[in-house]
Order: structure tokens, then C-alpha cells, then sequence
């Protein structure tokens, strides 16, 4: 198996608490995986953001990044056949691929899903996944570069895993995060920790939560989860 391969793959899933769970793993795989420095701090980076915070919030940035527009799809036939029928065709070729490999699809994704593709990469014979992935690496670039363009530290952070992909088929992206830049993402997530830390139990009359407050946190909850829900409904 290609850990890297398999680790970018799980990095890319949809940031529920099923993923969240598998993180602890994750970021101490990274560490011994023989990424290059630079992809190995910045994926770090990601898992610890993936990890920290509120996790509507990591759930609405992927939602934000992926599923609102074609130009950073994970469904990489969309950025090459759109809706056509030429996009049925590829994927029937792209299934027999999975089938000659004894690769069994789980769940419900469609086989150009990235998060999938490479998970068959992972376990695949050296030369297909390098066949197939270098056949993907301009897409890849494009992705990685619109990824970069949104100019967020959750954007960053996806990018990341793209440039890491790249480097397994010795593809360069066409740019990279400034050190001002990571930089930057690391404050932010000192920020998202402190801001997280547990609280001390309090007892007494000054338990008593702040209603409105209350009042405020739980319409923000609600709003997240309405957002995440509409634009699941439109895919």
C-alpha cells in the first residue's frame, strides 16, 4: 500500500466525526509517511485545523470549496466533460479500470470522486496509479491553483493535499503558499486553539448561562447546519 496516497485520500473525505476520529492517526502517520517537508508541514497543518474548532465550521468550509462551482470539484470528469454524455463514458472506463484491479467501490460516490480515485491509487499496482494519476496531474494543477486563489487557510490547507498528490508523479503545482503565507495558517490555528481551550466549571448563581447569548449561539448552529443542508439538497 502507498500511505501517502492513502493518508491524502482520507484527508480529502468530508469532514464529519467519523473523519474527525480517524485524525489523532492521521497526523502521526504523517510524520513517518517520507513526505517532503514542505507537504509534510502543511498537511500537518491541515489535520490540526480538521481536528480543532467547531466542526460545523470545518464541515461549511468544505462544503464552500467543493460543492458551490465546478472550478474545485473533487469530481474530476466535471472539469472535463462537465454535464455531458461524454462524461458517462469515462467513468464506465475509469469503473473497468477499478474492476481489473479487483478494486470494489464502497458507498455512494461516483468513481471520478478524487477522495476515491485515490484510495484506489493507494492499493493499486505502482504503474497503474502512476498512470493514472499523471494522466490527472493537469487537473490536479488547475484545482490546486484555484484552491490557492480563494486565499483562505482551509483553502490553503486542501491545496496542500493536492501539491502532495503532484509530488507522487513528480508534478510541480504551478504555485505555491508564501512563508507569510503558512505562517499566517499557523497563527490562525494557535487562534482557533485558544479559543477552544476548556473552559473551568463554574457553580453557583454565575453558572447561569447568558441567555441571549445562548439565544445567539444556538441561531448560528442553526444557520450552519441550514446552509450545509441546502447545498447538500442541490447536489
Amino acid at each position: 500500500m502507498n500511505t501517502r496516497l492513502a493518508i491524502l485520500s482520507t484527508l480529502l473525505r468530508y469532514p464529519d466525526e467519523a473523519l474527525r476520529s480517524d485524525l489523532p492517526d492521521v497526523l502521526s502517520s504523517i510524520a513517518t509517511a517520507g513526505f517532503a517537508d514542505r507537504d509534510r508541514r502543511a498537511l500537518e497543518r491541515l489535520a490540526r485545523r480538521l481536528a480543532a474548532g467547531d466542526p460545523l465550521d470545518r464541515q461549511e468550509d468544505f462544503v464552500r470549496l467543493f460543492d458551490r462551482g465546478r472550478s474545485t470539484s473533487l469530481h474530476l470528469f466535471e472539469h472535463v466533460h462537465g454535464d455531458t454524455r461524454n462524461r458517462g463514458p469515462a467513468m464506465v472506463e475509469l469503473v473497468a479500470i477499478y474492476d481489473a484491479n479487483g478494486f470494489a467501490m464502497s458507498g455512494n460516490e461516483l468513481p471520478d470522486y478524487l477522495p476515491l480515485v485515490l484510495e484506489f491509487c493507494a492499493v493499486a499496482p505502482a504503474e497503474t496509479a502512476a498512470n493514472l494519476l499523471s494522466q490527472a496531474g493537469p487537473l490536479l494543477q488547475q484545482i490546486h491553483a484555484k484552491l490557492l486563489s480563494r486565499g483562505l487557510p482551509s483553502s490553503r490547507g486542501y491545496a496542500a493535499v493536492l501539491a502532495a498528490v503532484l509530488s507522487e508523479v513528480r508534478l510541480a503545482p504551478t504555485t505555491l503558499p508564501t512563508d507569510a503565507q503558512d505562517q499566517a495558517d499557523e497563527d490562525d490555528l494557535a487562534a482557533i486553539d485558544a479559543a477552544y481551550e476548556d473552559q473551568p466549571v463554574v457553580f453557583g448563581p454565575e453558572s447561569d448561562p447568558d441567555q441571549q447569548g445562548a439565544r445567539a449561539k444556538v441561531a448560528a448552529m442553526i444557520q450552519r447546519l441550514r446552509s450545509v443542508r441546502q447545498a447538500a439538497a442541490k447536489h
